[in-house]
């Protein structure tokens, strides 16, 4: 995992000239969509695409970081996915709804309706999707919706990035996400636009260091917290600083981002690159998605 370059505001408890609190779980239910809200007649939530069932290569055995090793197969049940990163549009009907607080600090460069959301932390990430009666994707999930069964090294497959499939490669002082949608050519296998590039996005799951080395790497699962720790102590022991890349091991349990930013270089948009945080950090260059249970027929 390369590092993810960070100009981040950690996410202080709120005082009472700060961001809203957090929303009453009676006022979030009554404000929430429907379950079926968007659903259309072909059976397919609004939005999203499905990512079939099926056994996929996680992982990878040679390059990267030695936290996206070994190659292994996962199977995962089918599963629906935002086609694109929830947008500033998308995001501000939760706000406006009182069920998501806004995000960070605003800034000119990120602010159009179709760019993705940024400068929002994990637990906000949760709250929107919640309230959209859906959940953050699983990491695995994320890059099975990348890879599908060929174990392509990006989301189009094995040629490098360009500006075409994806934003890449700009100044974190000066550059900025296209609206979403904006690179049809680095589409991933089943339809899904911006999987690479754009924006980092906060996955469900606690990182973990080995988690490809445990027993349940074959239904892409993580330790628990408590192991992840154990885990995180032990490399530290072993002076495997760079196990998970660049950033440092963490101390706790960090959250998961997928996917790459616009501020990163092209081979750190890989399939298999695996990034972590602390889940209060809000960020220029991470936003998230949001994915739903399988609950009728594919389209």
């Amino acid at each position: 995992m390369l590092v993810l370059l960070v100009s981040c505001q950690k996410d202080h408890a709120p005082s009472h000239d700060a961001a809203p609190a957090e929303p009453e779980a009676a006022a979030l239910e009554a404000s929430a969509p429907a379950d079926d809200a968007g659903v259309l007649d072909d059976g397919g939530p609004e939005g999203m695409l499905f990512v079939p069932p099926g056994t996929f290569t996680m992982g990878a055995d040679r390059g990267g970081e030695e936290d996206e090793h070994p190659a292994h197969d996962v199977t995962l049940a089918g599963f629906w996915l935002d086609r694109t990163p929830v947008t500033n549009a998308a995001y501000a009907k939760c706000v406006d709804a009182h069920a998501c607080r806004p995000s960070g600090p605003r800034d000119a460069r990120f602010e159009r309706p179709e760019q993705p959301v940024v400068k929002v932390n994990w637990d906000d990430a949760k709250a929107y999707c919640a309230w959209a009666g859906k959940r953050l994707p699983r990491e695995a999930e994320y890059e099975r919706a990348m890879r599908d069964d060929d174990a392509r090294k990006y989301a189009w497959g094995n040629d490098p990035p360009t500006p075409e499939r994806a934003a890449f490669g700009r100044s974190l002082d000066a550059g900025a996400p296209d609206d979403v949608g904006s690179h049809p050519a680095g589409r991933g296998p089943f339809g899904h636009d911006d999987l690479a590039g754009e924006v980092w996005e906060w996955c469900a799951d606690d990182y973990d260091p080995i988690a490809y080395r445990r027993s349940t790497a074959d239904r892409g699962i993580p330790g628990t917290c408590a192991q992840i720790m154990k885990t995180e102590d032990e490399l530290r022991d072993r002076g495997e600083e760079g196990f998970t890349g660049s950033n440092p091991i963490p101390r706790g349990c960090d959250r998961v981002l997928r996917g790459g930013g616009f501020n990163y270089d092209g081979w750190g948009l890989r399939a298999t690159n695996r990034v972590h945080h602390p889940a209060h950090y809000r960020m220029l260059m991470a936003g998230f998605r949001c994915s739903r249970d399988e609950r009728s027929k594919t389209k």
